[in-house]
């Protein structure tokens, strides 16, 4: 075991000066309120900032057009139809109530299983995933989704009673 020199023994640590810190008085509603506030600054976007977004959306928006195939493009229509109507549906739960609960969420499952459904034969009809589905056709997609639609809302409409 090692001993400890004399002078690391006798040091002591040198002594801290106190600060302070100045508290501030307090302060009654009335006080506050005719107290006059400092408003920081916020930061305001400009001009330039909001035409570099404004590019940005048309040159994405252009070429998304461009190169998207027509029936891509409808599919992609109709799943923006199905987000906006299952956000008014649960909307019109959260607003009106849901007293048929059960047809509340029959109609929301509904569009929710369709949404996936359509984002399947997005997928599958692709042109660039065709290596991923090479023993499926597009024709053959589509025939499953139309099948897989129609089970879907038989049991939605068995659902409602």
């Amino acid at each position: 075991m090692a001993k400890k020199s004399s002078a690391a023994r006798t040091a002591s640590p040198a002594p801290v000066a106190a600060t302070t810190t100045a508290i501030p008085p307090a302060t009654t509603p009335a006080a506050a309120s005719s107290a006059p506030v400092a408003a920081t600054p916020k930061p305001k976007s400009t001009p330039s900032q909001n035409q570099s977004w404004t590019r940005v959306l048309n040159s994405l928006t252009k070429h998304y057009l461009s190169t998207t195939p027509q029936r891509t493009l409808l599919l992609d229509a109709f799943q923006v139809f199905l987000v906006v109507v299952g956000i008014l549906q649960f909307l019109y739960c959260i607003l009106a109530g849901n007293y048929p609960f059960n047809a509340f969420l029959s109609g929301f499952s509904a569009t929710v299983g369709q949404f996936v459904l359509t984002a399947s034969l997005r997928i599958q009809t692709t042109e660039g995933n065709k290596k991923d589905f090479v023993s499926v056709s597009p024709e053959r997609a589509f025939a499953d989704y139309v099948g897989c639609s129609l089970i879907l809302h038989f049991f939605c409409v068995n659902f409602i009673n």
